[in-house]
């Protein structure tokens, strides 16, 4: 058996032992009637139970194969109000066709570190760079496009200075591992000027794709502050009175990708995301010592079951705190 606890080892006794003492060690306890003692039982080993799953007990399970590949992966997100325009698939938001290749592109770079960039009238860190794909599902999972009401329009090149940090960052810290870039966005420049370079240098990206989402028809956009939030009506145009549409602009967004030097992808629903990762060879980026396939014993964790016991315990002690409470009530209406 094994065992991986939630915290150090000193911190969770110190914690049951106060739990403990705040169950017994009071001036009542040694007088307290055959029910009650029965409670301070039961709560000992609610304590106990819980103690034990805190240390996260385990057996062996099965072999599992792993991958570790030295490569960074920097998804950068366009999170204007356009994001959410209703063009991608059957007039589904453009951020589902986002998170889905996002989600498509992870699976298909197994092992690698993933970072989400995100940008509107400003450029956020959304997710530093990790390995854990759940952390970047709900990342991905939890974007937000920026508040209608706040937007005074925004550069499709506002995350550079960002994103060329991250990078510059990464290249010195571990020279050795490969970066790839994912651009994904629909190219509306709202801002009054013209989008800045993108001229990251020259070395930073080893990699990736501009993805475009959107059609020259355009898409009706939600005035919403969240693609989950449809109470609200569609953005006006205020020149006409009738509803906003956001149009893709590909010319702009094959421009950022000959600036990163990298391909440029229209995305439709259903599209393989095979060309968005086409010439990303894992092991391109390290020796067969950086990039390790091995097999690792997978944990069959024990900690579950402690907790059902756990809460056997709590729904005991409310249901007996309702009836002393129902039956005092009832003594009280009945009277002396």
């Amino acid at each position: 058996m094994t065992f991986l606890p939630v915290a150090p080892w000193p911190v969770l006794l110190v914690l049951l032992v106060a739990v403990l003492a705040a169950i017994w060690w009071n001036p009542s306890s040694r007088t307290v009637p055959g029910e009650s003692r029965a409670t301070h039982w039961r709560l000992t080993a609610a304590a106990l139970l819980l103690g034990l799953a805190a240390v996260r007990p385990a057996v062996p399970g099965e072999q599992v194969d792993t991958t570790a590949a030295n490569l960074n992966v920097y998804f950068v997100v366009d999170t204007t109000s356009s994001i959410i325009a209703e063009d991608y698939g059957d007039e589904r938001p453009r951020i589902e066709g986002v998170a889905a290749d996002i989600a498509a592109i992870a699976d298909a770079l197994p092992g690698a570190r993933y970072s989400v960039v995100t940008f509107d009238q400003d450029a956020r860190v959304r997710l530093p760079l990790t390995t854990d794909t759940t952390a970047l599902d709900a990342a991905v999972e939890t974007l937000l496009p920026e508040s209608y009401e706040a937007s005074r329009g925004s550069s499709v090149t506002q995350a550079k200075d960002r994103l060329t940090s991250l990078l510059e960052q990464a290249a010195a810290r571990a020279p050795e591992r490969g970066r790839v870039v994912y651009y994904l966005g629909d190219g509306e420049q709202t801002a009054a000027e013209p989008p800045a370079p993108f001229d990251v240098a020259k070395g930073l990206v080893n990699g990736g794709a501009v993805l475009g989402y959107g059609t020259t028809e355009g898409g009706r956009m939600k005035a919403t502050r969240s693609r989950f939030d449809s109470s609200r009506s569609y953005i006006k145009d205020p020149s006409t009175g009738e509803d906003a549409r956001s149009v893709i602009s590909e010319d702009t967004l094959r421009a950022i990708a000959g600036q990163l030097g990298l391909p440029y992808l229209h995305r439709e629903s259903g599209d393989s995301i095979d060309p968005a990762v086409a010439g990303i060879d894992l092991e391109r980026f390290g020796t067969s010592e950086q990039i390790e396939r091995q097999k690792v014993l997978a944990r069959r964790e024990l900690y579950w079951p402690l907790l059902i016991g756990v809460a056997g315990i709590a729904a005991w002690e409310i249901g007996a705190a309702a009836t002393a409470l129902l039956q005092t009530r009832r003594r009280k209406e009945a009277g002396p």
